[in-house]
């Protein structure tokens, strides 16, 4: 599906998804417990991954006909062997946390996903798991899916690199937990995209985990076991609240954008919000009623460290390309990879569509008082987070915007661009 967008003005009040993030661990960790709820949950490509690997298992998740609840028949901390290869769609959070838990099993468990998946880093874990004696290859050699996992692993000591993914960090604590020995992670560099490992730890103790920061990584003591008697609440995603919150900033009108479901929690990407501080724009957050208000604004270039926050660094792309003078991401090496290089995406999209942007390999550079954004065809790359980033684009850019390859979305935020609709931006949705 392709989305043609024409220059709009946007205001009203929308609510972002459930957080993907919570949402794929909070399922994994209701599996790796003998039952329990979770509400609010985000269903999507992504996270109807991990529903289905808490079900080759063992488990069972029975989905509300309304999506608003989860309730999770866990495998009881140990999975058992899957009858068939896991398929991981186009989820690296999946793959990862799951290739973890398959190295708990007693047989042998195979995980693989589609060609953007297969191409993800995976090296990393797989050498850790082969440190706690477990095993963990690659088909190819090559460090990447198709995954071969398995060895009843009972814990130990790992080292590990930390600025590849913190999912590596994420799946080797939750399965540590129901080790015999535990896990005690020790990082050989520092740790990128760290706020993620505090969701993390903040679900694990949510549902009655202990695992702890040290001063050299990260330790998780074995013998524990998963469990919740309440239900277990989902908070909204600030990664999809990025690009509605950039929309207001952009292309809000008098009344402005108001972005509902933004309590605090321990995403790293609520960083948006000071981001568009710094920018200039009109923006207030209500946390205790959990609102966001954001009104179109004069924005001005800053730097950004997105080195805890590379879900970001597309939408921020966008912010610059249409604020005054320069707008300068760094320290963006690992967002290159996601489901796509986000950062040569991003500089290659916006070209396209009149901005002036520099790209290194660790920095990316907008120049926005040398960019005039004009409606053009662009590439989503398969890619939930540059389809958004460039529709957001689209509101601004003289003319119709087409973005290509638009259903992606369905990865993070089903319904996006009915969102946007109902906020006022023209689309049309058609296939190609």
């Amino acid at each position: 599906m392709d989305v043609d967008i024409t220059r709009s003005r946007v205001g009203g009040r929308a609510r972002a998804p459930p957080s993907k993030s919570y949402t794929h661990r909070a399922i994994l960790a209701a599996g790796y417990s003998d039952g329990a709820v979770v509400s609010d949950p985000l269903v999507s490509a992504d996270t109807r991954a991990t529903m289905r690997s808490v079900e080759a298992f063992g488990g069972h998740v029975e989905r509300a006909d309304d999506d608003r609840r989860l309730d999770v028949d866990g495998f009881d901390g140990r999975p058992g062997v899957p009858a068939d290869v896991i398929d991981c769609a186009n989820s690296g959070t999946t793959t990862r946390i799951v290739t973890a838990c398959a190295a708990l099993g007693d047989g042998l468990t195979v995980l693989t996903g589609d060609a953007s998946l297969r191409s993800r880093p995976q090296g990393p874990l797989l050498d850790a798991i082969e440190q706690l004696d477990g095993r963990a290859e690659s088909t190819r050699g090559n460090g990447q899916a198709p995954l071969v996992v398995g060895g009843a692993i009972d814990g130990g000591t790992v080292s590990i690199p930390g600025d590849v993914s913190s999912q590596y960090i994420t799946a080797l604590l939750m399965a540590g937990a129901v080790t015999t020995d535990g896990i005690e992670i020790v990082l050989e560099t520092d740790l990128k995209s760290a706020p993620y490992v505090d969701i993390t730890l903040e679900v694990l103790s949510a549902f009655g985990v202990d695992a702890t920061e040290t001063k050299r990584g990260y330790r998780v003591p074995g013998g524990q076991r998963y469990e919740r008697s309440e239900a277990y609440p989902v908070p909204g995603d600030f990664s999809s609240m990025s690009y509605l919150l950039a929309a207001g900033a952009v292309a809000g009108g008098d009344e402005g954008v108001v972005v509902e479901g933004a309590r605090p929690s321990a995403q790293g990407d609520s960083a948006i919000v000071d981001v568009l501080q710094r920018m200039g724009a009109d923006v207030s957050w209500d946390r205790e009623a959990g609102e966001i208000t954001v009104r179109q604004s004069e924005l001005s270039g800053v730097d950004v460290d997105v080195g805890d926050t590379p879900d970001l660094l597309p939408t921020i792309a966008v912010l610059g390309a249409v604020a005054d003078g320069e707008t300068r991401l760094v320290n963006c090496e690992h967002v290159r990879y996601k489901e796509t290089d986000r950062v040569r995406a991003m500089a290659t999209e916006l070209e396209k569509l009149g901005a002036s942007v520099t790209e290194t390999p660790d920095t990316l550079t907008i120049h926005g008082g040398d960019s005039q954004l004009t409606g053009a065809p662009v590439a989503g790359h398969d890619d939930h987070r540059i389809v958004m980033s460039l529709a957001i684009a689209g509101l601004v850019a003289e003319g119709t915007t087409t973005v290509e390859g638009a259903d992606h979305v369905d990865v993070s935020f089903p319904g996006f661009f009915d969102v946007l609709y109902d906020l006022g931006a023209e689309l049309n949705e058609h296939e190609r």
